[in-house]
């Protein structure tokens, strides 16, 4: 469980809440700004509102297109740049429901997440490393979505394109904390 305090002062001030992030780079001055709690957790706040509204706005698209199949998306700009030719894809509901409640869920997390480093909290090394899982997983499956998209389906979705531009600094700056901080041994 997290442990929640008020942040009174720098990052370095602060116990980790768990020993094996105790690592000499974890100590203080010496970590990268990006690793940092509060820098990091405006990247996660900022990244998961980007991500959040893209799918939001793509969830809202796909109920319209469920209501209509003749709607036209607010992104339906020709036939290689197109929200509704690409929600009519396999692709776009890989694990049977549409992809964009998978952002919805995870972006919140995300948001979550940034909020509570920002207002002072601790996680635990098992937290770090779940949050790891899900943005590789995360990652894997928009590199994957943006295959489809670029070789196989051959229409790109703007708004799709937002959620893989959100998914690149998030996945990178996840493992640099982690690997930087201790979570993950390097």
């Amino acid at each position: 469980m997290p442990s929640i305090s008020p942040s009174t002062g720098t990052d370095s001030e602060h116990a980790f809440a768990d020993d094996s992030e105790r690592t000499p780079a974890a100590s203080g001055a010496s970590l990268p700004a990006m690793t940092r709690d509060r820098p990091f957790g405006w990247l996660l706040l900022i990244t998961g509102v980007v991500g959040w509204l893209a799918s939001a706005i793509l969830v809202l698209e796909k109920l319209e297109v469920l209501k209509d199949p003749n709607h036209t998306t607010v992104c339906d700009v020709n036939p290689w740049i197109s929200c509704g030719q690409v929600m009519q894809t396999p692709q776009s509901s890989v694990f049977g429901f549409p992809n964009m409640f998978i952002g919805i869920v995870a972006f919140a997390v995300i948001i979550t997440t940034g909020m509570a480093l920002l207002s002072g909290a601790k996680f635990a090394r098992w937290y770090w490393l779940g949050l790891q899982t899900g943005v590789t997983l995360g990652f894997a499956f928009v590199v994957w979505l943006w295959f489809q998209a670029l070789y196989e389906i051959r229409v790109l979705c703007p708004f799709c394109m937002v959620v893989w531009a959100a998914m690149i600094p998030l996945f990178v700056w996840v493992t640099v904390r982690n690997v930087v901080r201790g979570a993950i041994p390097a």
